[in-house]
C-alpha cells in the first residue's frame, strides 16, 4: 500500500497546549486568612496610640456651669483630628496590602478579603482605643476653675475615617494583582 491510498483522520489545525486557568482555592486559603485578619485587626491597637499622641487637644475657656467654649480657632482642631486619623489609617492600609501581597503561596481573593476585614476591626479598634487613650492623657485632676482655659482630649466626631484604611488596603492588594498579570497571581506551590 502506497501512503496516498491510506486514509488519514481530520486534519486538526495546530494548538498550543494552554494549560488550564488557577481556579480560586477556598478550602487552603481560609485557614491562612483568619491569622491574617487578626494579625491586621490587631494593627489598631498601635495605630490608636499613635493617634492619641499626635492629634491635638482643643483648648477651651471655662464658662459658669462647666460650660466650656473653644477659643478663636482651636474649633479648626476637630478636623485635625479626623484628618491625621484617616491619614494614619491610609498609610497602615498601603503597608497591609502591600505585606499580604508578599504572601505569595496564599496569593488571591481569600486573603484580600480577611485583610480587608482586618483593617476594618482595624480602624474600629484604632478610633475606639486612640480616644480612650487621649481622654486619659488628659484627663482633669479637678473641677476647672471658671474663666481658666483647658486642653480638652481629641476625638473622631465621625466614624466615616474607618473607610479608609480598608479602602487602601484593597486598592494596594488590587493594584499589585493588576500589574503582576499573571493568571496565577504568582503564586509558589505549597
Amino acid at each position: 500500500m502506497s501512503e496516498s491510498s491510506v486514509e488519514r483522520g481530520p486534519v486538526r489545525p495546530a494548538t498550543l497546549d494552554s494549560p488550564s486557568r488557577p481556579s480560586v482555592v477556598v478550602k487552603a486559603d481560609l485557614l491562612p486568612a483568619v491569622p491574617v485578619l487578626v494579625v491586621v485587626g490587631l494593627l489598631g491597637l498601635p495605630l490608636g496610640w499613635l493617634w492619641s499622641r499626635l492629634a491635638p487637644p482643643e483648648r477651651v475657656l471655662v464658662q459658669d456651669g462647666k460650660q466650656f467654649i473653644p477659643l478663636q480657632w482651636e474649633s479648626w482642631h476637630r478636623f485635625d483630628d479626623l484628618a491625621i486619623y484617616g491619614l494614619l489609617g491610609l498609610a497602615a492600609g498601603v503597608c497591609t496590602g502591600a505585606a499580604v501581597w508578599l504572601l505569595r503561596q496564599r496569593r488571591g481573593p481569600v486573603v484580600m478579603i480577611g485583610a480587608t476585614l482586618g483593617a476594618v476591626l482595624s480602624a474600629w479598634l484604632g478610633t475606639r482605643i486612640g480616644v480612650a487613650l487621649a481622654n486619659s492623657h488628659y484627663a482633669l485632676a479637678g473641677a476647672p476653675v471658671v474663666n481658666s482655659v483647658i486642653d480638652t482630649a481629641p476625638r473622631v466626631e465621625s466614624l466615616w475615617v474607618i473607610v479608609a484604611q480598608p479602602l487602601a488596603t484593597v486598592l494596594t492588594y488590587g493594584l499589585a494583582a493588576a500589574w503582576n498579570g499573571r493568571d496565577d497571581l504568582g503564586r509558589r506551590p505549597g
